[in-house]
């Protein structure tokens, strides 16, 4: 029997939804507009493309929406300069600096100096040390995993209790916070890599397995357990001679032709929780307005 196909953009679009409904009623109940300021530097054709799409979601979600676009040559000083004033910013909730930087500049100096409560990435060391202590309420949480764990519940519920997670990966940005995120949720997690030894193994045990490495169709039908709920987080371009010469096409890190007859729910790469990291940080972004006006926030 063929997997659940999660739908990415039928899940993003439920959050949206309820970012909205959120976002009217603290404009009626506190007269606040959820405020989101993006930051772009220099010329990077891909991140153009995704501050553009991030900044006009957040103009369907009705928020005040202010894109700050740097040329290439902006110097760190005046770059933590421009953070500073959107840190003091009342009407700002969420900064957001897109990545990766211009090579001359210092990318970890600039995300470090974000407040912690406006960091709707969910980078500050602050953000990550809330998450790895069981905090996972009281901070921000990074985009990608906090709508992988969307896809999670919507399979297991809220309680994981008695259920065996592994997530292949731990990135700072994906992998750490994807394993919090689950063992917070009482899975049983391993955080397995490179180095893991038997890494098919491993994953053959897991009833929630995440991928995280980068690397085209890796996980083959042979490491999944019959029935588990597989969750990919591989982007990765391959030859596409079916297209035509020097076409491409999006693969993820699970072959997911060949797994979707074992798994009992999958997302598809492209579609799944592709479209889920710009909802998250719509959800970010009205959580930190919430909390600025004193209003308990909504859980997505």
């Amino acid at each position: 029997m063929a997997a659940t196909i999660l739908d990415g953009k039928a899940t993003a679009a439920d959050v949206i939804a309820r970012v909205k409904d959120f976002t009217a009623q603290l404009a009626a109940d506190r007269a606040t507009t959820p405020g989101l300021a993006v930051i772009i530097v220099g010329d990077d054709p891909a991140s153009h493309v995704y501050v553009g799409s991030k900044s006009r979601k957040a103009k369907e979600c009705g928020f005040n929406s202010i894109q700050h676009t740097l040329p290439e040559d902006t110097t760190q000083a005046d770059l933590a300069a421009l953070v500073e004033r959107l840190n003091g910013d009342e009407s700002i909730h969420g900064i957001l600096v897109q990545l990766p930087l211009p090579r001359h500049l210092d990318s970890e100096a600039i995300i470090q100096s974000i407040r912690p409560e406006k960091d709707v990435d969910g980078l500050h060391v602050v953000n990550a040390g809330k998450l790895m202590t069981g905090d996972s309420r009281g901070g921000m949480v990074s985009c990608t995993p906090a709508g992988a764990m969307v896809f999670v519940r919507k399979v297991h519920g809220d309680d994981l209790s008695g259920l065996n997670a592994v997530v292949i990966g731990r990135s700072n940005l994906f992998g750490k916070p994807m394993s919090a995120l689950l063992l917070a949720a009482n899975a049983t997690v391993t955080t397995a890599h490179s180095r893991t030894a038997d890494l098919s193994a491993v994953c053959r045990r897991a009833d929630i397995l995440v991928a995280a490495v980068g690397r085209a169709q890796m996980v083959k039908a042979d490491w999944v357990k019959p029935g588990a709920t597989v969750i990919d987080v591989g982007i990765n371009r391959i030859d596409a001679p079916e297209r035509g010469e020097g076409k491409t096409r999006l693969v993820g890190d699970v072959d997911l032709a060949a797994v979707k007859d074992i798994a009992g729910a999958i997302t598809p790469v492209p579609g799944g929780v592709g479209p889920m990291t710009i909802a998250m940080l719509m959800a970010n972004t009205v959580i930190a307005a919430s909390r600025a006006a004193g209003v308990e926030p909504p859980r997505f």
